[in-house]
């Protein structure tokens, strides 16, 4: 590798001894390889149009008088052929690499075997590449370099880069899906001086300037909420969050999420909102509702099933625990080799449901979860053990979570209160009071629907993706010295 390194070096200051700058700076062209596969040539048919086409020098044959090669740019690739007798500097390809950029001018035309191609009349180098791809990079396969070095990962792999094209198109179908029904795109801040809105351990940061302590946003929830307050009634956002929490399969600690609200909803008309969103977005990127997921066939055609949180547990664990005293439900976690350490009946239901989650294939609504889960949700109508929430599962993953949006300011300071002493009994993921935020719902707040949906566990389910890595371009990664 050092050798192959240090003959690229030579290369380059050979280059620039013949007067050849190795870096221009621009380049006009008037095509990409894609329009040139697309052209209906016959066999070694010659056009008679002028090209001009620019991008990375993949393969390299040189066979005497004559070389052939394929040039890759973001459209894919496409080959291009050098006569000695009919271009200029012919001799100059001699110090051209695998991985420079060059710029080409010709004719397209039809080989012998039928590929179309570029008869090359001029070329010019644009950048002179110093550190070869890594061998046999056609099938890069190591995962950490895959990783750590996504340019190379997007050189070499092709279908990496269909992904995130397709993560783009994705995302602006969201983007449409939402305008289509009214709501509005708004920002919220990433520092901010009081985290909230979920139940999550923050990063924290400080403002030399105010020489005050800030926290990385877990949520946009609370500012979005706000906006509701001032006068907005359909409000959403795509942004980044970050949580302090482990990596796996479905957890990166920056992830994209989509949240919104909407005045004069509650959950039942955000479930509905949901599975259209999902449909619609299938539809416009994929053509289709029916997906295939790593060999699993799922539907995401409305509408979805609905399940209460007991009656899931009910149906996949054969037990009804409604019937179940303190004592009996103890055991039933014990049994189950499920740990716990303070005890409430509302955390037992949730362990028992995370026994559940990898059996929800198909699309299905997880509602009334019990109210300890969250501050921040309207008590159930009929039943104040639980509160209007519901969390979209596919594929055996939480997708998003939602509720009927709490706009009691005293419920909600007294819920808020509670959090923090859990907080000072040492809960690292208890949600703190934000007193701008009650303040907030002091003035009013209407009935409220809200929804946070992960993008990035969307498009994983949309692109094949194996995990959250593969979606996204930069993931947070281990330093390589450590």
């Amino acid at each position: 590798m050092n050798q192959l390194t240090q003959q690229r070096r030579r290369n380059l200051e050979e280059l620039r001894k013949l007067g050849i700058e190795p870096y221009p700076y621009s380049y006009s062209k008037n095509t990409n390889a894609e329009d040139i596969q697309n052209l209906k040539l016959k066999k070694e048919e010659k056009s008679k149009k002028q090209v001009s086409l620019a991008g990375r020098i993949i393969t390299l044959r040189p066979m005497g008088k004559a070389t052939f090669g394929h040039l890759q740019d973001q459209t894919g690739k496409v080959q291009f052929y050098f006569r000695e007798d009919q271009v200029k500097n012919y001799n100059l390809l001699k110090k051209f690499d695998i991985g420079d950029f060059i710029g080409i001018k010709g004719n397209p035309f039809k080989t012998k075997r039928g590929e179309n191609s570029v008869w090359v009349k001029e070329f010019t180098l644009l950048s002179k590449s110093l550190s070869p791809l890594p061998e046999k990079w056609h099938g890069l396969k190591d995962i950490e370099t895959r990783y750590r070095q996504r340019y190379v990962d997007l050189i070499v792999n092709q279908e990496v880069k269909k992904t995130f094209i397709l993560r783009t198109r994705i995302i602006e179908a969201v983007r449409d899906f939402m305008q289509k029904n009214g709501f509005i795109e708004v920002e919220t801040p990433i520092l901010q001086p009081t985290y909230g809105g979920a139940n999550a351990r923050p990063f924290k940061t400080r403002i030399n300037a105010w020489d005050i302590d800030m926290y990385l946003s877990i949520s946009p929830e609370l500012y979005l909420k706000r906006l509701i307050v001032g006068g907005f009634e359909k409000v959403y956002t795509i942004c980044k969050n970050f949580r302090n929490e482990g990596v796996d399969k479905t957890h990166n600690p920056e992830f994209t999420m989509l949240e919104s609200y909407a005045a004069y909803w509650d959950y039942e008309d955000v479930m509905k909102f949901t599975e259209e969103m999902y449909e619609y977005i299938a539809k416009k990127v994929l053509g289709t509702t029916n997906i295939n997921y790593q060999g699993i066939k799922i539907d995401l055609k409305k509408p979805w099933k609905k399940l209460t949180m007991l009656e899931a547990i009910k149906k996949y664990l054969e037990v009804d625990i409604t019937k179940f005293n303190d004592k009996e439900l103890k055991q039933e976690l014990k049994e189950r080799n499920l740990e716990f350490y303070n005890y409430s009946r509302d955390l037992a239901i949730e362990l028992l449901f995370s026994l559940i989650e990898p059996k929800l294939i198909q699309p299905i609504f997880i509602t009334d979860h019990p109210k300890e889960s969250t501050p921040l949700c309207k008590l159930k109508r009929g039943d104040h053990d639980l509160i209007e929430r519901f969390e979209p599962f596919i594929n055996g993953w939480e997708m998003g979570n939602a509720y009927s949006e709490l706009n009691d300011p005293l419920q909600q300071k007294q819920l808020l209160e509670e959090q923090e002493i859990k907080g000072r009994g040492g809960d690292e993921e208890y949600h703190p009071m934000d007193e701008d935020f009650i303040r907030s719902l002091e003035i009013g707040m209407p009935p409220t629907g809200g929804l946070g949906l992960g993008i990035d566990r969307m498009v994983m389910l949309m692109t094949n993706a194996k995990t959250i890595r593969d979606v996204i371009l930069f993931p947070t990664m281990r330093p390589e010295n450590k």
